[in-house]
C-alpha cells in the first residue's frame, strides 16, 4: 500500500446483548399488544352500507322481481332504520375481546334478514308462497348476500394500509 491510499475498516458486529431481561420482556409485550378490531364499524361504512340497501331495495334486482320495488324515498328511510336496528342488535351482542370480524357477519346477516322481512310485508301474505323470513333468507341468499358482500368490502377497503 502507498501512502496516498487509506483502508477502512467497517465493524459488522452486533451490539452486545442487554442483561436487562424486563427490557426484553417490555419490547415482546409491545409487539403483543398491537390489535386490530373492525368493530364498531365507522361511519363511513356504514353509509355505504345504506346506500347499498336503497340501490338494492329501490332498482330492479331478484329481490324486487319477486317483491316489488321500494320506491326511492320511502327505500331511503327504510334502508336507514334497517341498518340502525341491525347495528343495535350486533353492538349489543359485542365484547372487548375479540376482533369484531363476528360481530360484523352479524351485522350483515341481520340487515339481510330485515330487508326481506320489509320486502314481504310490503308485497303482502302470498308473495313467498308462506314461508319464513328465515327459510327465505336461506333459499334466496343471491340477492341479500350484496349487502354482505359490500359491508365486508367496505371493512377491508378502511382497513387496508394506504398503498
Amino acid at each position: 500500500m502507498s501512502d496516498s491510499e487509506t483502508t477502512t475498516t467497517v465493524s459488522t458486529t452486533a451490539p452486545p446483548p442487554e442483561d436487562d431481561s424486563s427490557t426484553t420482556d417490555t419490547k415482546k409485550q409491545a409487539r403483543n399488544a398491537i390489535s386490530f378490531s373492525i368493530w364498531p364499524l365507522t361511519q363511513r361504512t356504514r353509509d355505504a352500507v345504506i346506500t347499498r340497501l336503497i340501490e338494492t331495495l329501490s332498482t330492479t334486482s331478484l329481490l324486487s322481481k319477486r317483491y316489488g320495488t321500494v320506491p326511492h324515498e320511502e327505500s331511503f328511510e327504510v334502508s336507514r332504520r334497517i341498518e340502525e336496528e341491525a347495528f343495535s342488535f350486533a353492538a349489543a351482542l359485542a365484547s372487548s375481546e375479540d376482533d369484531g370480524l363476528e360481530v360484523v357477519q352479524l351485522y350483515s346477516k341481520e340487515i339481510s334478514k330485515r330487508m326481506l322481512e320489509t320486502v314481504k310485508a310490503r308485497a303482502g301474505p302470498n308473495a313467498n308462497g308462506g314461508k319464513s323470513a328465515t327459510e327465505t333468507v336461506s333459499a334466496d341468499m343471491t340477492p341479500t348476500s350484496a349487502v354482505s358482500e359490500e359491508v365486508l368490502s367496505s371493512v377491508e377497503t378502511e382497513t387496508a394500509p394506504p398503498n
